[in-house]
């Protein structure tokens, strides 16, 4: 329990983060589905298109939602000029705010529908007008219901921040994504714990609104509303602008320990030299690279066969020097990204098994387990199964296997090592291979492209002669056991290390 209540002290800025993206949203989401309830309940046509519109978005999930946003912004990009955000608030903010709708317009339009006729037809007797009727009788006896849609809708869009970590916005995800990569589970205990003190609170709060509104005691609806905005207040106060020496850097990571270690890695380097670091955890493989070349991040860390299938479509295996110098001028041409260099080690997908299990079945190489497939179970990392490399593997083998699961990349080899599943696309680079045992299965064809680790630089930021220099010594420095070694620190289930303290490591084992 101390390990929980140690990183609670520390995630101020995240809670201070979520409490913003979460306000922002709830607050947009009330300014917009407030006029429209008004002109549903006018209009039978409006009714039926605003909750249809409405009940659409929640049948979509929030962490699909979220990441719609990102391809959506970065075509208005290129029509609103560069300074249009693609990642972080912006995203986040719009699909909440859509996300939020569905209870407020509901409850509103509900409590319209409900509204006794005969205290109607008394307003429209005395001559009131439509505004006069709409302030001093519908929206008073309306009251009690919208906010019992408004608490709704705060508890969920509480709960749906946390996964705009996956787009780049700092906030209570941050924790628990990275807990779960790295099996740190006080840092998703806590991550949990703060969000869900934060619904209670919001809808404790918003409570005493809803029956300040019922009992009509303005005391408490004042009250619940000045306590809420004394901590949005407070929020942004903590999130403020401040002068600081030297220029911001923005880190992205994928949502793997490798990545997390790395980033911390080079962030260290930079703030030695005087620059600030910002990281950007848990973003996905099409949504980094698309982020480090409109320069949304200003490095990342990525493998030359990722980028070799998902962003140039190539299926051929060329070799790996021909590999990169293809990739370096493509970036150069298309984006203007400056490939900085080869870190030196790769991290390939690389199919592995349990070694009882493969010495059971006989099977050591991929021709092997082509034939053993059509009674055993693979297991994959959330995206392995719609990349390209994984279509390559099975074509160029005949892999058809009885069952797919997919899971995180922490509880893939969990899944492995419990008997979940006989397969799955590990990393050569990682650690648990030889914790766990594993035989990594010889790749005959050399279907897999190779996998470099590669230090991207954004377009403008590569203008930094500075900075470039203060990276170019992780160039070739960092051997395959190295990361491997630092990997194992930060996975491992006793004597765990953080990803910052396993950079700390590594740079003091390459010498940087």
């Amino acid at each position: 329990m101390s390990g929980i209540f140690d990183v609670l002290l520390t995630l101020g800025p995240k809670l201070a983060a979520h409490v913003l993206l979460a306000a922002s949203a709830i607050a947009l989401g009330i300014a917009i589905a407030l006029p429209l309830a008004v002109w549903a309940g006018r209009n039978a046509g409006v009714r039926r298109f605003a909750l249809g519109f409405a009940s659409l978005v929640q049948t979509i999930p929030a962490l699909a939602l979220l990441a719609l946003f990102f391809p959506i912004l970065l075509s208005l990009r290129a029509v609103f000029g560069e300074g249009l955000p693609t990642l972080g608030f912006l995203p986040a903010l719009l699909a909440l705010t859509l996300y939020a709708l569905l209870p407020i317009l509901r409850n509103a339009v509900t409590a319209r529908e409900n509204m006794a006729a005969d205290v109607i037809e008394a307003a429209d007797g005395v001559g009131m007008t439509g505004w006069q009727r709409l302030r001093l009788v519908e929206a008073p006896l309306a009251a009690p219901y919208v906010m019992a849609g408004i608490r709704t809708a705060a508890v969920w869009t509480i709960g749906a921040a946390t996964l705009s970590t996956t787009i780049g916005q700092p906030g209570l995800g941050d924790p628990i994504f990275a807990g779960l990569q790295t099996q740190n589970w006080a840092l998703v205990l806590a991550g949990c714990i703060a969000a869900a003190a934060l619904a209670l609170l919001a809808d404790t709060l918003l409570g005493l609104v809803e029956r300040g509104f019922a009992e009509r005691r303005k005391w408490l609806v004042w009250g619940g509303l000045g306590i809420a905005l004394l901590g949005i207040a407070a929020s942004a106060w903590a999130l403020r602008p401040q002068d600081r020496q030297g220029d911001t850097i923005v880190i992205g990571a994928k949502s793997f320990s490798e990545q997390y270690i790395l980033a911390r890695l080079i962030g260290s380097r930079l703030e030695a030299a005087g620059y600030r670091v910002e990281y950007r955890d848990g973003l996905g493989s099409a949504v980094v690279h698309e982020a480090v070349t409109t320069g949304a991040i200003d490095i990342s860390i990525d493998y030359t066969g990722t980028l070799w299938t998902n962003q140039l479509k190539r299926e051929d295996n060329p070799g790996r020097e021909e590999i990169y110098r293809t990739l370096v001028e493509w970036e150069r041409e298309t984006s203007g990204t400056f490939v900085l260099g080869r870190l030196g080690f790769e991290n390939a997908y690389a199919l592995a098994m349990r070694q009882d299990r493969a010495n059971g079945l006989g099977i050591r190489t991929m021709e092997d387990l082509a034939r053993a497939s059509p009674r055993l179970t693979i297991g994959g990392d959330v995206e392995f199964f719609r990349r390209p490399e994984w279509f390559a593997v099975r074509d160029a083998y005949g892999l058809k296997f009885a069952r797919q699961r997919n899971f995180t990349t922490t509880f893939m080899y969990d899944a492995l090592t419990g008997g979940e599943a006989d397969v799955i696309s590990a990393y050569t680079s990682d650690g648990r291979i030889a914790a766990d045992r594993l035989v990594v299965l010889e790749d005959t064809r050399g279907a897999f492209p190779s996998y470099d680790a590669l230090v991207l630089i954004a377009p403008d930021t590569a203008k930094d002669a500075r900075l470039i220099a203060v990276l170019e010594p992780l160039v070739g420095a960092i051997d395959v056991k190295a990361m491997r070694d630092a990997n194992f620190a930060v996975d491992r289930l006793e004597n765990k290390q953080t990803p910052a303290q396993a950079a700390a490591e590594l740079a003091e084992r390459i010498g940087r």
